[in-house]
């Protein structure tokens, strides 16, 4: 626990600064984060991190992370992002052949899955700062945060209905409820203090959907682990796991505001 919360500490240390300053900072930040991230899960699949299929996920990967101001880089060539995915699927499905079948068309499959789970994740933690400002960033951050701690707490204190053994035994649907509900009382304290131009009403709902989403993304890396029978993304943060460890609810939250924003403000 000791190791866990001076990772933690010093990681928050570096992260939210950066958050803050936002900008090239920031961009470069997520592009190592979401570098790390997609190398975690190409080696769960016990993909090699300097094979063909793994030099080109990360490429397609930044290309992805591009934010608007920086998407001249593409434009020049005359391409879109999903031009070049599509000619990213063409090239793998072409290894296929060069490998004779060592590298499956479900290999193929899994790292564009991969490509676009990270990519977008991460794309939309730099659009949240450019576009939405820092408020709404803070505010997606604290509610996945606090989410997950309410649902530890209270979990452990009063949860006994398991929410999905098969995948992450320690949840409970008590927790999971009970994140919920801190999370918009934090929610609703942050926005008395920092208006982020919604109702209270509009903010309650956008909390809920954070709330469950930020916890599908939790589920949905156990379920990886679980099904590649690791413990850890990876070790780069001591007691904490992996890039991707840290933040799975992130890439579920971030895309989702977005979308809610389009119905609600």
């Amino acid at each position: 626990m000791k190791q866990r919360i001076i990772t933690g500490v010093a990681a928050a240390a570096v992260f939210l600064p950066i958050v803050y300053i936002g900008g090239l900072p920031l961009t470069i930040l997520t592009f190592l984060m979401a570098t790390i991230a997609i190398l975690e899960l190409l080696r769960m699949k016990s993909i090699p991190i300097f094979s063909f299929p793994a030099i080109l996920s990360t490429l397609l990967l930044w290309i992805f992370l591009l934010p608007k101001e920086y998407s001249y880089i593409i434009d020049d060539f005359g391409v879109s992002k999903i031009e070049m995915a599509l000619l990213a699927i063409l090239l793998y499905l072409s290894y296929t052949v060069v490998t004779k079948n060592k590298f499956t068309f479900d290999d193929v499959g899994f790292v564009i899955l991969t490509t676009i789970y990270i990519g977008l994740g991460f794309y939309y933690l730099i659009e949240t700062r450019l576009d939405l400002g820092l408020n709404y960033i803070f505010f997606v951050l604290i509610v996945v945060w606090t989410t997950d701690s309410g649902a530890y707490f209270i979990g452990r204190a009063i949860g006994k209905r398991k929410l999905w053994p098969d995948i992450s035994p320690n949840k409970t649907i008590e927790g999971s409820i009970g994140g919920i509900i801190v999370a918009i009382i934090i929610a609703i304290v942050y926005v008395t203090f920092i208006p982020l131009g919604l109702s209270i009403i509009n903010i309650v709902i956008l909390t809920i959907f954070l709330s469950i989403f930020g916890q599908l993304g939790d589920l949905v890396e156990s379920a990886l682990k679980r099904h590649y029978n690791v413990k850890d993304s990876g070790n780069i943060l001591p007691g904490h796991g992996g890039i991707l460890d840290r933040v799975d609810s992130w890439l579920f939250a971030l895309p989702i505001l977005h979308f809610l924003l389009l119905f609600i403000s």
